[in-house]
């Protein structure tokens, strides 16, 4: 059969009455997704559609019927809401932004290109798998809120990450619809002649073209690159098909057009980025188009070139595990990156040392979050306690420094408040803590509000949160069942599905055997004796989906979906299909609880329980991630003590008995244990505690100034600043580089000489003496530094901090040292180099220590 292609293209558009055209204006910018009132404009026009369309404004208005069209068109009360949500639109695009008052006079010459494989921004979008694209969907949100000058580059994927249906046994299949993108609220760029704009990406043995879609995210653009169009082969039009699919080859074609091609696609457009933020190491080839257009554009050579636009890089790392990189063979490498090394002049060889956590080991795979490492000169975890593991597991690429001060920093993770907050928790929020929670949902002021609510109306909004919560599990349910085709008996039975009076739990996340989904049911006859509890029962929610290749978690998600349909965990239990945002909005706004017990100390972050948080809901997980910050006591429940076992098996056998202890001895009756007035008292204190002290902490606005006053900002100054006067910094810092490292050799800590005692007294002081020969460095040239700690059981120093030392002239350095705690103490000296203009840890890594013995 012959299949019909197009000669000529073009694009029709809904011509809607006059009084409705604002609609489009509303439904083209995603602010809409966390703009209540523009949702609730959208359900109005026609709800039932509004659900059939999930939440596609733009087709929703497409598929609008004329008669329907006019119905609104007369309908005064409906054109006075549309009003007041475009008249909203207009004031918060129009607004002084907290950018503008922060760094007045830096919007013109600052532009930061945010670069991520995934963006959630919400499900009628579906170009995201999980945690990363959340994330990624909260930052722009949050820059947009703050008014950064800031643009999102990623991939608009034809058959997204994948729909999931189970079999009558459980089992996960995939399933791949293709989006017809002219049905979603995204633009195609095009040039001056009309037509689509285009960059070519070079591959071995041709050019591959993509055009350049763009999502409005309230004041921030987000740039999608597509290679599915006619200009392409077949196989080239298949590159930005499906998210994280294919193989080896597949994803270093996709990674070269998210990194080189987004930066060319912003070049096409006249954006000239000042930083550019890799979340994650996809996006990293951009390190070196980067190099090359700075190398043209400013006619220097490749060293000056990487002295100036490394430190204009920041890179995010969200992964706690090596398996977690990406990482490719030289051969490959060299077939995609050969001719790019050579146009900029760099050895392939020495390419290769980028990306690799021994620069000499040739057998060593190529890592994609070594080369972002290296590419960058701000570098971060997600988590205190992720930067942690993440410092220890990079620590053998700075063997000369302690494993803290490895330079990985923390920046941990939050979200969007209003993405995520219900609408009846919005409202009450509205009453008594009036609009900064949503001007400023970072504010620990704003949030002490909650304290006046009163537990009636706190808990009259966990019960209705709740129902809510349970009828749309039951249409969802049923939905699923039909599509199934399944008898009417177990169709009907929907209709019972869950209590709405019963304590309920979540938990949906990704299904990777670490997080350890079916931790609960380790002791099946006591999981179901919590479950029909006679007086104190607790019902569940699962969601989640299991990567295609990751047949590990498939089985995870067979064992709960046969627990519930053969082993008598149906009354209590249900498994939602098809994860996705609108699955979990409706999840973290009516869950009592939210469940998470991954296998410590595996979690980078997890954001899927800071979202319960102001809606009211409490978490017990495992201290790990953000939780390992934000637990105390009050605030929810820890899942063990934050230890870690090297036999896991024995660690998840103890931590499902305290999951059980804590659902049967503390959860359950506090939940149950009513006043006068039929309240749970002790309950709502905790909801409350958990709002006011964990809302203000992990939320998006706090996370997105910390990265623009902490990497954003100094990145953009040292970036330009390194090109003043033909790049002289960059050229005198690479000479400063150069000549440190030639001199290092004579660097020596010839004495060193205290006044510490045998034993000193809490309150004392004491005084250290270096003696240092520097050769032909100056002392300004270097830091000579002390560092103290406890000593350990093996002579190494624990908890260390570190003291410059004063020069004193001659290479004579001192210092002076309060001994502040108890405890056995030692301390040890070394010289750093130091320049204003190199971060030397990652620059120029050469410590010299005093000889210990």
């Amino acid at each position: 059969m012959r299949q019909l292609k197009y000669a000529h293209s073009f694009e029709v558009v809904s011509n809607l009455p006059e009084h409705l055209r604002s609609l489009q204006k509303l439904a083209m910018n995603y602010r809409w997704t966390w703009d209540l009132g523009a949702q609730s404009v959208f359900r109005d026009v026609d709800s039932a559609l509004w659900d059939e369309v999930e939440h596609n404004p733009l087709m929703l208005l497409r598929r609008l019927g004329p008669e329907r069209q006019q119905r609104l068109a007369s309908d005064k009360l409906f054109l006075s809401k549309l009003q007041t949500a475009v008249d909203d639109l207009d004031r918060y695009m129009a607004a002084p932004t907290w950018f503008d008052g922060a760094y007045p006079g830096e919007r013109e010459r600052t532009t930061i290109a945010y670069f991520c494989a995934e963006f959630g921004l919400n499900e009628c979008l579906p170009i995201y798998s999980g945690g990363l694209g959340l994330l990624a969907g909260d930052h722009l949100k949050a820059a947009s809120d703050l008014g950064l000058p800031l643009v999102g580059v990623g991939l608009l994927y034809s058959r997204g990450y994948f729909r999931q249906a189970l079999t009558e046994d459980g089992w996960q299949k995939e399933i791949y619809p293709e989006y017809d993108f002219y049905q979603y609220p995204l633009t195609l760029v095009r040039g001056a002649d009309e037509q689509p704009l285009q960059v070519l990406v070079e591959f071995p043995d041709r050019s591959v073209a993509v055009q350049i879609w763009k999502a409005q995210v309230g004041r921030t653009e987000l740039y999608l690159l597509d290679s599915n169009i006619l200009a392409n082969s077949p196989v080239d039009q298949e590159i930005t098909d499906n998210l994280y699919g294919g193989d080896e080859n597949m994803r270093i074609r996709q990674e070269l057009i998210l990194g080189v091609g987004g930066l060319k696609a912003l070049a096409a457009m006249g954006i000239k980025p000042s930083v550019c933020h890799m979340n994650e190491g996809h996006a990293a080839f951009l390190t070196l188009e980067r190099l090359g257009t700075f190398m043209q554009e400013n006619n220097v050579d490749l060293k000056t070139a990487r002295q100036v636009t490394v430190a204009g890089n920041v890179f995010t790392t969200h992964t706690p595990v090596p398996a977690g990189f990406d990482v490719f063979q030289p051969g490959l490498l060299q077939k995609y990156l050969l001719k790019k090394t050579q146009e900029i002049g760099l050895d392939f060889q020495d390419f290769l040392e980028y990306g690799r956590m021994n620069p000499e080991d040739a057998a060593e795979p190529f890592n994609m979050a070594i080369l972002a490492m290296t590419g960058a000169n701000h570098v971060n975890g997600v988590s205190k306690l992720h930067a942690e593991v993440s410092r220890a597991m990079f620590a053998s690429r700075w063997d000369d420094y302690t494993v803290n001060e490895v330079p990985i920093d923390a920046i941990t993770n939050g979200i969007h408040t209003a993405t995520w907050m219900g609408d009846r928790m919005a409202a009450l929020l509205d009453k008594h803590l009036g609009e900064g929670w949503r001007t400023d949902p970072s504010s620990p002021v704003v949030w002490e509000g909650v304290a006046a609510i009163p537990d009636d109306e706190l808990w009259e909004l966990r019960e209705d949160s709740r129902g809510d919560l349970v009828r749309y599990v039951r249409r969802r349910t049923l939905k699923t069942l039909q599509k199934r085709r399944a008898g009417r008996t177990e169709q009907s039975e929907t209709g019972s599905l869950l209590d709405p009076r019963v304590l309920t739990i979540g938990f949906a996340r990704r299904f990777a055997t670490y997080k350890r989904a079916t931790l609960l049911f380790s002791d099946r006859e006591r999981l179901k004796r919590i479950l029909n509890h006679g007086e104190r029962p607790v019902q569940f929610i699962f969601a989640g989906k299991s990567h295609p290749k990751d047949d590990g978690g498939k089985k995870l998600i067979q064992e709960i979906a046969n627990f519930i349909r053969n082993e008598g965990g149906a009354s209590r239990m249900v498994f939602l299909e098809d994860y996705d945002i609108d699955v979990a909005r409706h999840m973290v706004q009516g869950v009592d609880v939210w469940l998470n017990n991954p296998r410590r100390p595996m979690e980078a972050s997890g954001t899927s329980g800071m979202k319960v948080v102001p809606n009211g809901g409490l978490n017990c997980s495992i201290l790990d991630g953000w939780w390992a910050e934000g637990y105390q006591p009050g605030l929810g429940w820890a899942i063990g003590d934050g230890g870690e076992d090297s036999d896991s098996m024995r660690q998840d056998w103890d931590e499902s008995r305290d999951l059980y202890q804590l659902l049967e001895q503390d959860l359950a009756p506090l939940f149950y244990s009513r006043n006068e007035n039929g309240i749970p008292a002790g309950w709502v204190q905790m909801m409350r505690q958990s709002m006011r002290s964990l809302a203000p902490q992990f939320s998006t606005a706090r996370m997105v100034r910390e990265y623009t006053d902490r990497f954003y900002m100094p990145s953009n100054q040292t970036f330009y600043a390194l090109q003043e006067n033909g790049c002289a910094r960059a050229k005198a810092a690479l000479e400063w580089r150069k000549r440190v490292r030639e001199a290092w050799p004579s660097v020596a800590i010839r004495s060193v000489q205290d006044t510490v005692h045998a034993q000193q007294i809490t309150g004392d002081e004491f005084s250290i003496t270096a003696n240092v020969e520097l050769g032909s460095l100056s002392s300004g040239e270097v830091r000579v530094q002390a560092i103290t700690g406890m000593v350990g059981p093996n002579r190494e120093l624990l908890d260390t901090e570190v003291f410059d030392m004063t020069d004193k002239g001659n290479g004579v350095f001192e210092v002076t040292l309060p001994c502040r705690q108890p405890g056995h103490h030692g301390y040890v000296c070394r010289v750093v180099p130091f320049h204003e203009d190199v971060r030397v840890a990652t620059e120029l890594p050469v410590v010299c220590w005093q000889n210990v013995g």
